[in-house]
């Protein structure tokens, strides 16, 4: 699971994504989060709390959804090249992950909560809290990382949605934890449509007015009729099958596109709705980690 922009999309709205994926890390004093590129050698931290107040600590975070064997020398490297460019700054790493099984080995010395260095394990107390604050948005938005069951996060979705919706949040925090969660949904479900998805959040209630049933039913049903019944249909309904699904994956992207650069050129729509499905799946793919749309459509 592509997991980096949503980790730094989740890490940006604020001290409380801090504290839900930091295991009840608090932040005191004010904060500014931002994204770390450390010239030396040109690593990028997938995220950096700097306190405003020199003498508080700065926290620079790892997250790794499967395993790496130097993960923490990798960590350990950009705790070194920060401090080196800012030898005055007290410097912590937390290397998050998502499973035990994902932590490496650690140097002597290293791990511990109080190490320059420490490790959070997601599945520790990610489903407690779950369960004890489950109107809790920032919980909502990681539900998709810890809840290992297709069928138990499908029964759970409505819940999850209407947390984030239904939370006291600003809008650009709302809007990037929904965002967050649909795309872990995507992730998760990779074979649904952009509607299917959408169903299963209760994001559109009925599902008879959905893009994909008209598609795949009546548009099916009407030129079955017209080719002969039992030919027709077969064929009709396959073919809206087909249509739908490219449907879908096309609005979803254009969702996504929307979000991260603005309203779309209408030559870049008409690209989007002309493509076939295995060219939609490989833009999803890569739809949070390119910098422009001319980056996208040359991918």
């Amino acid at each position: 699971m592509k997991t980096d922009s949503s980790i730094y999309t989740f890490l940006a709205t604020g001290p409380e994504a801090f504290r839900v994926l930091t295991g009840g890390l608090t932040l005191e004093g004010d904060y500014v989060f931002r994204s770390l590129t450390l010239k030396s050698l040109e690593r990028r931290a997938d995220g950096l709390y700097e306190p405003l107040d020199p003498d508080r600590p700065v926290y620079l975070i790892e997250f790794q959804a499967q395993s790496a064997a130097a993960a923490w020398y990798n960590l350990l490297t950009k705790i070194g090249l920060y401090g080196e460019e800012h030898p005055e700054r007290e410097v912590r790493g937390l290397l998050i992950v998502l499973h035990a099984r994902d932590l490496p080995p650690r140097p002597s010395r290293v791990g511990a909560p109080e190490s320059i260095a420490a490790a959070i394990c997601l599945e520790r107390f990610l489903p407690d809290w779950l369960e004890r604050e489950p109107d809790n948005p920032f919980l909502a938005a990681l539900a998709p990382l810890i809840i290992t069951g297709d069928a138990a996060l499908t029964a759970r979705a409505p819940a999850l949605w209407q947390a984030i919706q239904h939370a006291p949040l600003e809008p650009a925090a709302r809007t990037a934890l929904s965002q967050i969660l649909e795309f872990w949904f995507f992730e998760r479900f990779r074979s649904l449509t952009a509607e299917e998805i959408s169903t299963m959040l209760n994001i559109f209630t009925p599902l008879e007015e959905t893009r994909a049933y008209q598609s795949i039913f009546v548009k099916g049903e009407a030129k079955g009729k017209a080719e002969g019944k039992a030919e027709g249909e077969a064929k009709g309904k396959a073919e809206g099958k087909a249509e739908g699904k490219a449907e879908g994956k096309a609005d979803s992207l254009k969702r996504l596109l929307a979000r991260r650069f603005g309203p779309l050129p209408a030559g870049v729509s008409a690209r989007l709705d002309s493509a076939d499905i295995p060219q939609l799946d490989a833009w999803l793919d890569a739809v949070l980690d390119i910098q422009s749309l001319d980056e996208l459509l040359t991918h």
